[in-house]
């Protein structure tokens, strides 16, 4: 026998339900001339009669019977997946599942988030912070939030906020002590607050202004994975620490912790 596709059976499901090749043509859309051909060439592939035909009336046979007894129940289930996907074309719903780094998730993506569901009530976001920036595709995240030079060039990605600013700080109690640096140089020779990347790699600190970049390799007696550790180390007073600016903003406005390099 040749294989039979749900598509092949559609015809038949469509005369049996209704008993009549008209009106089974008007629900498929054509004409009933090419539904009993479509019919003729299902029962010759099948090798068995599925239909009494006569010029007044439609019967099935016992076969005929069988099979719609069978695969009338699955039609309607896929039917009713179907209708149930039209739900999600009026209005957003469901899981949305994201990805993002630790900092990102504070510093962008949770002000977002919380915006959006007053929006949509009928959504659940689930976010994981994932510091190691995991394959978002590979392990069924809908989306990822990274910083620029950290996508993929095969990936499509689209601004979701600001562009953030990061900020070299110290306690007051630690520039009493090393006189602030005035250029990001002058950085090599204090003790500064590392950060290293859970992949190995310690964070070079970058600097831009009026077009220039500079890249400084720092040492310290400290080196984080974390930038709330940092921080806190940097109020302990242990050296400079190099974090995003909206991290620290209220402890600078406090005096609790001071910016050097601003410019």
């Amino acid at each position: 026998m040749k294989r039979i596709d749900a598509g092949d059976l559609t015809p038949f499901l469509a005369v049996a339900t209704h008993r009549s090749f008209r009106q089974a043509a008007v629900e498929l859309g054509v004409t009933p001339s090419a539904l009993s051909h479509s019919l003729r060439a299902l029962e010759e592939r099948l090798g068995v009669r599925l239909l009494n035909r006569t010029t007044r009336s439609v019967a099935l046979t016992e076969a005929g019977e069988r099979l719609f007894a069978h695969i009338r129940p699955a039609f309607l289930d896929i039917r009713g997946a179907i209708d149930e996907l039209n739900a999600f074309r009026g209005q957003p719903m469901g899981t949305l599942r994201l990805n993002a780094a630790r900092q990102s998730a504070h510093l962008v993506l949770l002000p977002l988030v919380t915006r959006f569901l007053r929006a949509y009530p009928d959504v659940r976001v689930e976010v994981r912070v994932d510091d190691a920036l995991s394959d978002i595709v590979s392990e069924g995240f809908d989306a990822g939030v990274r910083f620029g030079e950290r996508i993929a060039a095969d990936m499509v990605a689209v601004p979701i906020g600001p562009r953030q600013r990061s900020a070299v700080v110290a306690s007051p109690e630690f520039l009493a002590r090393h006189a602030a640096p005035r250029t990001p140089l002058e950085l090599r020779g204090l003790p500064c607050i590392r950060y290293r990347f859970l992949g190995g790699v310690v964070y070079r600190w970058e600097f831009e202004r009026g077009g220039e970049e500079v890249e400084v390799e720092v040492e310290g007696p400290l080196t984080l994975s974390d930038q709330e550790l940092m921080i806190d180390a940097a109020l302990a007073g242990v050296g400079l620490a190099y974090v995003f600016e909206g991290r620290v903003t209220d402890l600078l406005a406090q005096g609790r912790l001071v910016r050097v390099l601003e410019e």
